[in-house]
């Protein structure tokens, strides 16, 4: 998708340095100014869609700003911020032409969520619906909204990209996306936000493990002022921001039990209170959850709520890890090696073969994430004109290889597998989650392998020998 550009204009070089970081990481064009003559020059050579504004400037008041802005610029989005606003000045704000009025300290999604509110950036989805698709896994639309990498020519992964279409034409369903750490999780809900109905509305990412337990209440519901000893004002939720969009929690597995609760009884009852309040606010939102965690086991060890698993999996979706599908490896090589030559206006290297037979051989406990930091170390540190294997060290490899499992010496692939499989069962106790630890897969792969292979599981193995 074209960027969009945003222009910061806040006299805190601290806060446009800061909007500066993470908006240009969710792929904003963002340029900053600290005074209002810098900010109208660049206003003026870049001509950007979006100006956020501070009102209290040096020199001039950031309402003449937006009055004499508007007339000029008609068009432009503007997103006023303030640490004084009161209700006077945010409807003086809003009659002169302001899309939206944000009162300090706010947070980064705050920001976020005002330009995925505006026009021009609705406009700017609404145009790739008349782009055509190509012959790639995802639509052009799809591919340029969630402007990530989602390559790969494997069964496996036309099968998940399948299953996520086939989730996104119902916008209403809640999905779970499960997967190791690196393999997409992200990217598959951002193709069922963006493939679905709810696509011109907000969506909005939410790690559940980062933030503090004692504001999670108020960071999903939000809070009326005066609910605590912090809440100096009213502040929305993210189930309030996220209204009529898709709200995506990532990390699930690792939200506090006493939250999972409150968050079963928003989505069964689409309906919210703000802490410190008895209204309750209607919601519309759609959940795609995420983990890498295996939650069956948190429901029996008792730190995960079964009704809500049941809420939240109306549709599970499970992203093979890198290993299990190395025919992706090539693809995803070329995919890297063109768009970091490109966003550091370099020619893109070859890939030798050797090169791919070698991480085809890597068990990937990053998955897709490492072998793009792989790609893009080599490509700075090496200046020849194609990869090669010596530029992708690799974790282990200087260690001396292991003996045939094997006891008859075969150097059968299936057989020697099988036998690794027991071997690391027995180790295990029939623990099958600890044997795919220690195996480097995952607890999928792990019962497919088992049921493939036929091995009967018989627990306390270890006592009966």
């Amino acid at each position: 998708m074209k960027q969009l550009k945003v222009l910061i204009l806040d006299d805190e070089s601290r806060i446009t340095e800061k909007l500066k970081y993470h908006l240009e990481k969710r792929k904003f064009c963002v340029f900053t100014a600290n005074t209002p003559n810098e900010g109208l020059q660049v206003l003026e050579r870049e001509r950007p869609g979006v100006l956020i504004l501070d009102v209290m400037l040096p020199g001039m008041n950031g309402l003449d700003i937006l009055k004499k802005v508007k007339l000029e610029y008609p068009n432009l989005e503007i997103i006023m911020i303030s640490g004084y606003g009161d209700m006077d000045m945010v409807i003086q704000a809003m009659r002169q032409g302001a899309s939206d009025f944000i009162r300090k300290p706010f947070q980064i999604m705050d920001i976020q969520l005002a330009i995925e509110r505006t026009e021009k950036f609705l406009l700017m989805q609404s145009k790739l619906e008349e782009a055509e698709d190509r012959e790639v896994l995802v639509s052009k639309e799809l591919e340029s909204m969630i402007e990530k990498d989602f390559v790969g020519e494997s069964e496996p992964i036309k099968r998940v990209l399948k299953m996520a279409l086939k989730a996104a034409e119902d916008g209403d369903v809640n999905v779970l996306v499960t997967g190791e750490n690196g393999t997409g999780k992200e990217i598959i809900s951002r193709i069922i936000h963006f493939g679905s109905p709810r696509k011109k509305q907000v969506f909005a990412p939410v790690n559940s493990s980062a933030i503090p337990e004692t504001l999670l209440e108020s960071e999903f519901f939000g809070h009326v002022k005066g609910a605590f000893t912090d809440a100096r004002d009213e502040k929305k939720g993210y189930f309030e921001l996220a209204n009529k969009g898709t709200l995506f929690l990532d990390e699930i597995a690792d939200m506090p039990y006493a939250l999972q609760a409150k968050l079963l009884r928003a989505i069964e009852e689409n309906r919210i209170k703000r802490v410190g309040s008895n209204k309750e606010i209607p919601v519309d939102v759609r959940i795609i959850s995420a983990t890498n965690k295996n939650i069956e086991e948190l429901i029996n060890d008792s730190k995960f709520r079964i009704d809500l698993f049941h809420r939240i999996n109306t549709i599970e979706i499970n992203i093979p890890p890198l290993r299990e599908r190395t025919e992706d490896i090539k693809p995803l090589l070329t995919h890297f090696t063109t768009d970091i030559a490109r966003k550091k206006g370099k020619k893109a290297p070859g890939v030798s073969t050797a090169l791919i037979k070698k991480l085809q051989g890597y068990h990937f406990p990053g998955n897709v994430r490492e072998l793009r930091n792989m790609v893009e170390r080599a490509m700075i540190l090496s200046d020849n004109s194609e990869l090669m294997p010596e530029d992708f060290p690799l974790r282990g490899e200087d260690s001396k290889p292991a003996k045939p499992v094997a006891g008859n010496g075969s150097l059968n692939l299936d057989d020697n597998e099988k036998l690794l499989i027991e071997h690391a069962l027995k180790n295990a106790d029939m623990n099958q989650t600890k044997a795919a630890v220690l195996l480097g897969i995952s607890r999928d792969a792990m019962k497919r392998k088992i049921k493939k292979y036929g091995i009967e599981i018989v627990k306390g193995i270890n006592e009966m020998e």
